[in-house]
């Protein structure tokens, strides 16, 4: 089952023990195109602090509704490690994320989420417990890594570039409901298209992304785009559907 990010947009989040707060936007990772936590406004619980919810905590199935329910207390969202989500998240920031939670590093492992290809609950753990003075010593000799997460807030809009020019701005992301995989992105194309349609472009089929420039890049051309199937949001998103874009476009699908 498909999700859009845009409906999760302003869905309250609801604790085992009360609400607390609303979802502002995602942070993904821009190599596995993957939602790693959701953004919750706490509004006038926390003074509007914003805090991270991990897909490990979220509660399946997931819907379509603007209710979320998580498997936390609002005492554990209190107490959780603060982020300032005007600047990028670093992995240390993450690191005392995950340790707080007992969550497992999505990066310690060749499958989607770690070592499981979706964010159980409970999560699986490394055995064995890590002291304090381990895990000051593997900081420090831990080099710094790139920075794979996006917000969603900031690439919303992004230009979308192909072959011979644009072909519209990202209005939405299209993410698998178990795995969070993002799969697809919304591309309006009404821009350069008077009386155009929206269209699905697949994570697997952009080349790279100018984040100085705001721009997605795909060897994809307009004339394709105007022959692919348009994108109902109103409908519910088949595999079916997913078939007839991938033949439109001479792609393999994901899930062969």
């Amino acid at each position: 089952m498909f999700n859009s990010l845009k409906q999760l947009l302003g869905a309250t989040v609801m604790a085992r023990d009360g609400a607390i707060g609303e979802v502002k936007q995602a942070y993904f990772d821009d190599e596995a195109w993957t939602i790693r936590y959701l953004v919750v406004n706490t509004g006038r619980w926390l003074s509007g602090r914003e805090v991270l919810i991990s897909p490990h905590a979220v509660v399946q199935p997931l819907g379509s509704g603007k209710l979320l329910d998580v498997r936390l207390s609002r005492r554990q969202v209190e107490l959780s490690p603060p982020v300032d989500t005007h600047l990028p998240v670093s992995r240390q920031h993450e690191r005392d994320y995950i340790g707080y939670y007992a969550l497992p590093a999505y990066w310690g492992g060749s499958a989607l989420w770690g070592m499981e290809a979706l964010p159980l609950w409970p999560p699986t753990l490394p055995q064995g417990v890590e002291s304090e003075q381990d895990a000051a010593l593997r900081a420090r000799h831990t080099p710094t890594e790139d920075q794979h997460l996006r917000s969603s807030a900031e690439v919303t809009g992004y230009d979308i570039q192909a072959s011979d020019d644009s072909i519209g701005h990202v209005q939405d992301f299209i993410f698998d409901a178990e795995s969070w995989a993002i799969r697809y992105l919304v591309v309006d194309t009404r821009n350069w298209w008077p009386g155009g349609k929206k269209v699905l472009l697949s994570t697997r089929w952009i080349d790279s992304i100018d984040w100085a420039d705001r721009e997605v890049l795909t060897s994809l051309t307009r004339a394709q785009v105007k022959q692919s199937p348009a994108y109902e949001p109103a409908s519910e998103l088949l595999r079916s559907d997913e078939q007839r874009l991938h033949d439109a476009y001479d792609r393999r699908g994901y899930w062969l």
